[in-house]
């Protein structure tokens, strides 16, 4: 990523939800890299999922929001199966997430401490 962002390369940025988990939460049948998420991931994602339920953020608006704060990425791309799909992840875009949750997901070791965050998307 920073070589890209020396040479000005726009970086896509694909499946954000991670085959699933991140769009639907640890749940019986979660996907991770497209098999069954194994119990550590399980484990993360549930932490992930109280700090949402904290700030009362969606998951999914978390995932797709999180990459486009990387000066390389310039898009997000997502499956999207149907318009209401296409609906929802432009509602996920657009929702407001407060800089708390992500300074708590920082202090839980739940991304890295470096990371760039989205500030006003």
């Amino acid at each position: 990523m920073p070589e890209c962002e020396r040479r000005g390369i726009g970086v896509l940025m694909a499946a954000p939800f991670n085959s699933g988990i991140l769009a639907t939460g640890a749940r019986p049948g979660a996907t991770f890299f497209y098999v069954e998420a194994e119990a550590e991931v399980m484990a993360r994602t549930r932490r992930i999922e109280a700090v949402c339920a904290r700030h009362r953020v969606a998951i999914a608006a978390a995932a797709l929001q999180f990459p486009l704060a990387h000066p390389a990425v310039s898009s997000v791309v997502t499956g999207m199966r149907n318009p209401a799909e296409a609906q929802q992840n432009l509602a996920h875009l657009r929702a407001a997430i407060p800089a708390d949750f992500w300074r708590e997901l920082k202090t839980e070791g739940l991304i890295a401490e470096a990371a760039p965050v989205p500030a006003g998307l």
